[in-house]
């Protein structure tokens, strides 16, 4: 079976540790309405306060794209508080700081040119060539020649880390299984009184923070193609095996990848390298399969969905969504299962 086969395979990595409008029914909740498997579904859409230019609070203002220094750099944004976050909100004195990263600027093949060369005229808002421009969450307006972020004021301009002016998308595949006894039962949360739920994680390089093991669609590729490529290269690479073990586990995987899965989230994403110029988009799938229990692999590990979760991004809301989808424990708080994002 193919659970019990991904099971042999992330045994052996040792880990230890949308939709259309359905309602997810619960013993404490009457009801969620959960998110929609289409655009207006994500939470970018229901924060439409943010692009809408009300003042907003905090909770619905995208946070870790203002963060300071930018991710690699000591480069501080310009403070934008919740209240001007949205484009509609004016603000003639608005200077955001402008910086695009050495590494970007080098011209790799997966970066853009600078908007002042002669040579790059970008389809925005346009699949341009192999290059996705279209935004998940609908046109977004172009300024000055340079698209402008649709979740509103970051503080810097420019794509700082970023490869593509507009939107970059990435794909996050979600790995979970029920968190099972010596015994193989479910463990049931003794205080929300549902099963607690598992999802494969990884230790990022770049920052430290745990997070989805995803990445950046590559010019014109499938996004099944992305997930399967991501998460081989993210979680099975950190990992001690041989060539011919790496094999055998790429093998199982790909029956998993094969599977039915869910589409959790297509959309913006709250992430720290954004910009007002350039920003993250992601498509998170959930595969759920039963594997066998393994030891912590350092860098890659299962790990207890929960409300406590602190991951890279946005990632905690898609595992929140996991949960709610699964009617798995998410929060000790009756009142905390009952609130959408």
């Amino acid at each position: 079976m193919a659970g019990r086969l991904l099971g042999k395979a992330l045994a052996a990595v040792s880990l230890s540790l949308a939709l259309a409008s359905v309602t997810i029914r619960s013993s404490r909740c009457r009801g969620i309405q959960a998110f929609r498997n289409s655009f207006s579904s994500s939470w970018f859409h229901l924060n439409t306060n943010v692009m809408s230019g009300s003042n907003g609070s905090k909770e619905n203002s995208h946070n870790k794209a203002r963060t300071s220094p930018y991710p690699g750099s000591k480069v501080e944004r310009s403070q934008v508080p919740n209240e001007k976050v949205g484009w509609l909100v004016e603000w003639q004195d608005y200077k955001p700081v402008e910086y695009t990263a050495v590494s970007v600027l080098a011209g790799p093949r997966w970066a853009d040119p600078q908007i002042s060369e002669s040579n790059f005229s970008p389809k925005f808002n346009e699949k341009d060539g192999h290059v996705e421009r279209k935004s998940k969450n609908g046109l977004y307006e172009i300024e000055n020649g340079r698209p402008r972020n649709p979740a509103g004021r970051t503080g810097l301009v420019g794509r700082g880390l970023l490869g593509r002016w507009g939107p970059n998308h990435a794909a996050d595949p979600i790995i979970t299984r029920w968190k099972r006894d010596s015994s193989g039962n479910k463990i049931m949360h003794p205080v929300s009184g549902k099963h607690i739920l598992q999802f494969v994680a990884i230790k990022r390089k770049d920052c430290g923070e745990w997070a989805i093991p995803g990445g950046m669609v590559d010019p014109g590729e499938k996004i099944s193609a992305t997930l399967k490529r991501e998460f081989g290269e993210e979680a099975l690479n950190s990992l001690q095996k041989t060539s011919a073990e790496k094999r055998e586990i790429e093998e199982k995987l790909h029956k998993l990848f094969s599977q039915d899965h869910l589409v959790i989230y297509k959309g913006y994403v709250d992430d720290p390298r954004n910009t007002d110029n350039a920003w993250m988009e992601t498509e998170a799938v959930n595969y759920h399969d039963e594997t066998e229990a393994g030891d912590d692999a350092g860098k890659v590990k299962w790990v207890d969905i929960n409300d406590k979760l602190k991951l890279y991004a946005s990632h905690s809301q898609f595992i929140k969504l996991v949960a709610e989808k699964r009617d798995a424990h998410w929060s000790e708080d009756s009142e905390a299962d009952c609130h959408a994002l």
